[in-house]
């Protein structure tokens, strides 16, 4: 199972609903996805310890995505065993590090400093984390991808049936074929794939057709909603989506579930939903603390 939650939906400044953009995703580990100010705060509420973060990935340098990252790092070094934390982010980061460390105590070892490029990132145990480039003004910025591999998996009763048992199962799936009392049975024949769980995050990004090749298929797409169509051209030249805009990408990618974030202070919320909706209807507006739980396909 893969939990998705949102410790901060605002765009560029808080409001006294909505904190900075940050997101957790918990699998076998946990990742952040952006830092904006507060995100120790937010993952302490909603019951997230900030001592298990295994890495954060920054998708772009301007200061709501990232300000939340140096207390991260100072509460994680003075309140857990921490050796070091990992930390994937765009040029210039480390120079943005260094206006600010010499107040602080942190050593060079603690800290595992990446650069965030364009491919795959992270890789887990059957899962990895990448970056795709995406609009937004003239910065260098990303998107992310969380991806589960995919799987055989097996239809035990036909399997049983055609005579497979013990060490047969891994040796099917190494040879992809195998003999059993005479006859040939192939992997094919007793199995069938698991689609990995797929989420996209567009990170902030303006109306990008790329962004919907990333996202085909995905059971998650996170969008840039900064604006409704009613701001669509201040949208435009900020280098942000409208919820009408994030919805077009849904449907054109045929993702499963659209989720609007990074809400401009104007806005509440139900009024991009609904905007979003009339294009794509499985699409809802992020509100800090909500929990998306995503779960592996069942069996064909």
């Amino acid at each position: 199972m893969l939990n998705v939650t949102f410790l901060g939906t605002s765009g560029a400044v808080p409001s006294a609903y909505r904190a900075m953009p940050a997101i957790a995703l918990k699998y076998d580990k946990l990742f952040l996805w952006d830092c904006g100010e507060g995100c120790q705060r937010e993952m302490m509420r909603r019951g997230i310890g900030y001592g298990g973060v295994e890495a954060v990935f920054i998708t772009h340098l301007h200061l709501d995505h990232v300000m939340g990252v140096f207390g991260l790092i100072e509460t994680v070094r003075m309140n857990t065993e921490r050796e070091r934390i990992t930390i994937f982010a765009p040029r210039g980061f480390t120079r943005m590090l260094a206006g600010i460390s010499p107040t602080m105590g942190w050593e060079p070892s603690f800290l595992d400093i990446r650069e965030m490029h364009e491919g795959e990132l992270y890789r887990g145990k059957d899962y990895s984390v990448s970056a795709f480039p995406v609009k937004h003004q003239k910065k260098e910025a990303f998107g992310l991808v969380f991806q589960e591999d995919d799987k055989n998996k097996f239809h035990e009763a036909k399997a049983k049936k055609l005579g497979l048992k013990g060490r047969m199962f891994r040796e099917i799936q190494e040879k992809g074929k195998l003999k059993v009392g005479g006859k040939t049975v192939k992997l094919e024949d007793v199995s069938w794939v698991r689609k990995g769980m797929r989420v996209v995050y567009s990170g902030d990004s303006a109306y990008d057709e790329g962004v919907a090749k990333i996202a085909k298929g995905a059971d998650l797409l996170i969008h840039d909603s900064t604006f409704g169509e009613d701001l669509k051209e201040e949208a435009t030249m900020r280098g942000h989506a409208t919820a009408k805009e994030a919805a077009k990408i849904a449907k054109k990618a045929k993702v499963k579930q659209l989720v609007l974030t990074h809400i401009g202070a104007r806005y509440k919320g139900p009024e991009l939903e609904a905007e979003a909706k009339k294009v794509f209807e499985n699409s809802v507006c992020a509100k800090d603390g909500m929990k998306i739980e995503l779960k592996p396909e069942k069996s064909k």
